[in-house]
């Protein structure tokens, strides 16, 4: 007779899901691993159910899940209202995606442009991370994807706040995987550089794609695929590490 913790449904939770990398991760997430999945978003309810149309598409099973991850309380009654919902369900698979920039020079910088950023990348991480960390540990089993930036590593001029939480959750994820090993539960980060995505576009691509090795900015595919095979169980003895994914631009 198969034990109870085989007949688990299995999901895999992306925050920020709506957009972008966020989309894209969902998307490889459905195609390559077990997982239904959850997609967070805040306010864009339309880009979400795209994304949500786009897992079943490729074959797989998600669902919708509204949360601010900046609003520790949100985040706890949500995903407790989605536990008593789901008594068979348990989350394997942590994308902490959700981040926003506002970008300004930091001796202009108004306080709710680096509080509203901090919040969003830093406290957001704690928010979501913290309210499934024991249900992890008591699992035995999980994978906390942790998405930062090149400018969480080198610092980004214009991006004091951006570059302050991204180096803070890269911190946090080092000491948080040495904490939880034991349990078979991995902590890794994703530091992509310039990605093609709405986040992107207002950049000068033609003339910052001259500063990268490689080139060119990057797809969203290309970094769902890191995250894809870090959420696998392939990926078990890499934990509390920074993966650079960022055609040579700093590593």
């Amino acid at each position: 007779m198969a034990n109870a913790k085989d007949e688990k449904e299995k999901f895999a939770l992306v925050t920020g899901g709506s957009r972008g990398i966020g989309r894209a991760i969902c998307e490889q997430l459905a195609k390559d691993l077990d997982y239904q999945i959850l997609i967070n978003y805040n306010s864009n309810k339309k880009a979400a159910e795209e994304t949500l149309r786009l897992v079943e598409a490729s074959g797989g099973k998600g669902e919708l899940i509204q949360f601010n991850v900046a609003d520790g309380e949100n985040v706890k009654t949500a995903l407790e209202a989605w536990y008593e919902n789901n008594k068979n369900g348990v989350v394997e698979v942590l994308v902490n995606n959700a981040g926003i920039t506002k970008d300004g020079l930091f001796m202009w910088m108004p306080p709710e442009d680096w509080s509203n950023v901090i919040n969003t990348s830093l406290n957001g991480f704690y928010n979501v991370t913290n309210a499934l960390i024991q249900k992890l540990l008591v699992n035995k089993y999980g994978r906390i994807i942790n998405m930062v930036s090149v400018s969480g590593l080198k610092g980004t001029p214009g991006q004091t706040n951006y570059s302050a939480a991204k180096g803070a959750v890269i911190g946090a994820t080092k000491a948080l995987a040495q904490e939880v090993a034991k349990r078979n539960v991995t902590v890794n980060a994703v530091a992509p550089g310039f990605i093609k995505t709405d986040m992107t576009s207002e950049l000068n691509e033609a003339e910052l794609k001259k500063m990268v090795p490689a080139n060119r900015f990057g797809k969203p595919e290309e970094v769902a695929h890191l995250v894809s095979f870090l959420a696998s169980s392939k990926s078990s003895y890499i934990t509390g590490e920074i993966i650079n994914i960022n055609g040579g631009i700093y590593s």
